[in-house]
C-alpha cells in the first residue's frame, strides 16, 4: 500500500489539480480519443499519491492542515470535481448509495442554518426568491433571524409568519436565484419507504442521515399527522428537510423522542401541511385551519376482513369531541367515512387533503357507513383552536 508523504499542503494539491485540468482540456481540444485516454490515465495516477478525500459541497480548505495518512485528509474537493466519477479511483458503490449521494448533492445547497439569540436550527429554501421553511420553535418570537447559506453567505432573514400549533415558520431572505429543494407529496407516503434527512446537527453543516418512513399520521407534541422516521435527527436538525429517495421534500424535521430506551424515533411535519401553511402566511399573513373534531384511523383490508367490516377502505371514527362540528352533525364513534363532498376517502390522507382546502364556515358533506347501512351528514366547519407549541429548541 502506498504511504503518502508525511507533510503535504493543500496548496500543493491545488497546483497539481490545476496542471492536470489544463492537460485534460488540451486533450479535449485536440479531439483525439487516444490523447484524452492518456490524459485521463495520467490524471488518475497523479491523484493517487495524495490520498484524495471527498466531501459534499464544502470546498477546498487551503492550508487547512497536514496529512498523516491516506485516511485522514482534512480536505474536501469542490463539488464540481466530486461529481465526476471518472476522475476518482474509488471502490464500487451500490445503486442505493449512489442515489443517496445524488440526493445529497442535489438538495444540500438549499439547506441553510437558521440562528437567533438562544438557539440554532436548520431550514430549507423552497423558492428561488429566498422563501424558506423552518420550525416555529427555531425562530421563536424573533422578527429577524440569521441565515447562513451553503456557499458561506450570511444574510438577515425576515420572519414572515409562524404557526406554533403546527411548528412551521416562513422566513424570507433578500435576493434571488437561490437554490431550492423540490417538494414532494406527503399524502402519498407509505411506511417502509426510504427517507433522507439533511440538516445542521450541533453546527455540523448539511449532515446527511438515512432511514425509512417508520409510520405516518402519528400524534404527539400537541400535533397530529406527523411522519415518524428512524433517520437520525439530532439537536440542530429541526427545520431541515426530510426527503424521499428522489430528493423531494416530504417533511420538515421537528422533534425526536429521547429517554426510556427510545432510539430512532424522529418526527417531521408533512410537507403538504407545511406548504399549505406557508401559502396562507404569504398570501394573508395568518393561518386559518378548520376542524371536524374527530380522531380516526385508516381501514386496513386485513382488519376489515377479520372483523367483517362493511367496507375495505375509508377511515374509522375512533372518537368524537363533544360540541365539535362533527358531533353537532351527528357523526358517531365507529362510523366509517368513505366520502368527503365528491372526493372518495380511502385513507386519512384523502380526508386531510379535503380539509386543507376548506376555510372556517364552509359546509362539508360526509358519506358514512354505519353498521350495515349508508348515511350522509352535513358538517359546518369551524376554526381549529390555536395551540402553543410545547417543545423547545432541538
Amino acid at each position: 500500500m502506498f504511504s503518502p508523504p508525511q507533510v503535504t499542503y493543500a496548496s500543493d494539491l491545488l497546483a497539481h489539480l490545476w496542471h492536470a485540468d489544463e492537460e485534460l482540456r488540451v486533450g479535449r481540444r485536440g479531439n483525439k480519443k487516444g490523447r484524452q485516454r492518456r490524459t485521463m490515465q495520467k490524471l488518475s495516477k497523479s491523484l493517487r499519491p495524495f490520498g484524495l478525500a471527498l466531501a459534499l459541497g464544502t470546498g477546498v480548505g487551503i492550508g487547512q492542515g497536514l496529512v498523516q495518512n491516506a485516511h485522514s485528509w482534512p480536505l474536501a474537493l469542490p463539488l464540481a470535481w466530486a461529481q465526476d466519477a471518472r476522475f476518482i479511483d474509488a471502490p464500487s458503490m451500490s445503486s442505493e448509495e449512489q442515489n443517496i449521494i445524488r440526493v445529497a448533492r442535489q438538495v444540500s445547497p438549499a439547506v441553510v442554518t437558521v440562528s437567533r439569540n438562544g438557539g440554532m436550527g436548520s431550514g430549507v429554501l423552497i423558492r428561488s426568491d429566498g422563501v424558506l421553511l423552518t420550525n416555529a420553535h427555531v425562530v421563536g418570537g424573533a422578527q429577524q433571524v440569521r441565515v447562513e447559506l451553503a456557499d458561506g453567505r450570511r444574510l438577515v432573514g425576515r420572519v414572515l409568519g409562524r404557526d406554533a400549533s403546527a411548528d412551521v415558520a416562513v422566513v424570507k431572505i433578500a435576493g434571488g436565484s437561490f437554490p431550492r429543494a423540490p417538494l414532494g407529496d406527503s399524502d402519498q407516503l407509505q411506511a417502509g419507504q426510504a427517507s433522507i434527512a439533511i440538516g445542521n446537527p450541533l453546527g455540523l453543516d448539511r449532515s446527511v442521515t438515512t432511514g425509512v418512513v417508520s409510520a405516518i399520521n402519528r400524534s404527539g407534541f400537541e400535533m397530529d399527522g406527523l411522519i415518524q422516521t428512524d433517520a437520525a435527527i439530532n439537536p440542530g436538525n429541526s427545520g431541515g428537510p426530510l426527503l424521499d429517495s428522489r430528493g423531494r421534500v416530504i417533511g420538515i424535521n421537528t422533534a425526536v423522542l429521547r429517554g426510556n430506551g427510545a432510539s430512532g424515533l424522529g418526527f417531521a411535519i408533512p410537507i403538504n401541511l407545511a406548504s399549505s401553511i406557508a401559502q396562507q402566511l404569504l398570501e394573508t399573513g395568518r393561518v386559518q385551519r378548520v376542524q371536524l373534531g374527530i380522531s380516526y384511523s385508516d381501514v386496513e383490508p386485513e382488519t376489515a376482513q377479520q372483523f367483517d367490516m362493511p367496507v375495505r377502505q375509508g377511515v374509522v371514527v375512533q372518537d368524537v369531541q363533544a360540541g365539535s362540528p362533527a358531533a353537532q352533525a351527528g357523526v358517531r364513534a365507529q362510523d366509517i367515512i368513505t366520502r368527503a363532498d365528491e372526493t372518495p376517502v380511502n385513507r386519512g390522507s384523502d380526508l386531510r387533503r379535503v380539509l386543507r382546502a376548506r376555510r372556517p364556515g364552509d359546509v362539508l358533506s360526509l358519506g358514512l357507513r354505519r353498521g350495515g347501512r349508508t348515511a350522509q351528514v352535513t358538517v359546518r366547519l369551524t376554526s381549529a383552536p390555536a395551540q402553543a407549541t410545547a417543545h423547545s429548541m432541538r
